[in-house]
């Protein structure tokens, strides 16, 4: 069993005080459905995730498969169905999480299409969507997209805004993104260091200046789960929980 697991199943008082650690207890980024995107690969990887987050704390999971005009070309009945099947085999397993499903939808030149043919898949009751874009430029229509998502209905949430380089030149390009009506939602495997100084001090910056909205693992493997167990050390972990995060304030029928 891998190493995470192995810090809890001792039953010691040491154990229980590290399941207690995040405050948050709603994840809403996160790749557990198996077979459809680079995160679990098998319904047996998704059980050992899901039960991961658990002992980190977490009784919501909000997962959030890619959603891309090429490489990932999932669709929300792609999505729910397989959701349904892997709450069949909790549910079967007994173990008791509320787990619903969404999209990360990468904002190509298939997005708009998307948005203008039919529903997304979106969460909560504010119709919240996650996007995500290239890392290295940003989208030639980007500031056209974010109007036509908010014109259909929908808030949007830039996952990992720490993690684009073209964003990096001058820290102001986060606060012009923020007037323009999108929420960001930060990576707390960042703070690990796990992508890299520049994302983590970015990340950093990001919590100094109260500019993140919600908070996310985007697990993909257990080797992230180990990390996630670095942030109770971190100074910016805690900093972070105290700002007036979304995450648990999420409605989900």
């Amino acid at each position: 069993m891998f190493e995470f697991l192995k810090k809890f199943l001792g039953g010691g008082a040491e154990d229980m005080e590290d399941t207690e650690f995040f405050p948050v207890t709603t994840d809403m980024h996160s790749h557990l459905i198996p077979g459809i995107d680079d995160g679990a690969k098998t319904t047996e990887d998704s059980i050992r995730l899901i039960q991961g987050l658990q002992t980190l704390g977490y009784a919501r999971l909000i997962t959030t498969p890619h959603i891309t005009g090429d490489h990932y070309k999932n669709t929300p009945e792609i999505i729910l169905t397989g959701l349904n099947a892997l709450q069949q085999v909790l549910a079967e397993r007994k173990i008791e999480v509320s787990l619903h499903a969404a999209a990360e939808y990468f904002l190509d030149e298939w997005f708009l299409k998307k948005l203008q043919q039919g529903k997304l898949l979106s969460f909560g009751s504010e119709n919240y969507v996650l996007v995500e874009t290239g890392f290295l430029n940003k989208p030639a229509n980007f500031t056209q997209i974010i109007s036509e998502i908010k014109s259909a209905g929908y808030k949007p949430i830039l996952a990992h805004p720490e993690r684009y380089l073209y964003l990096y030149d001058d820290f102001n390009h986060y606060f012009r993104l923020r007037e323009s009506g999108i929420l960001f939602q930060l990576n707390l495997l960042s703070l690990t260091g796990h992508y890299g100084p520049k994302a983590k001090k970015i990340a950093e910056e990001l919590i100094d200046a109260r500019l993140i909205d919600l908070a996310g693992t985007d697990l993909h493997s257990e080797s992230h789960l180990d990390k996630l167990m670095m942030l109770k050390k971190l100074p910016y972990y805690r900093k972070l929980m105290r700002l007036p995060l979304l995450n648990d304030s999420i409605d989900i029928q």
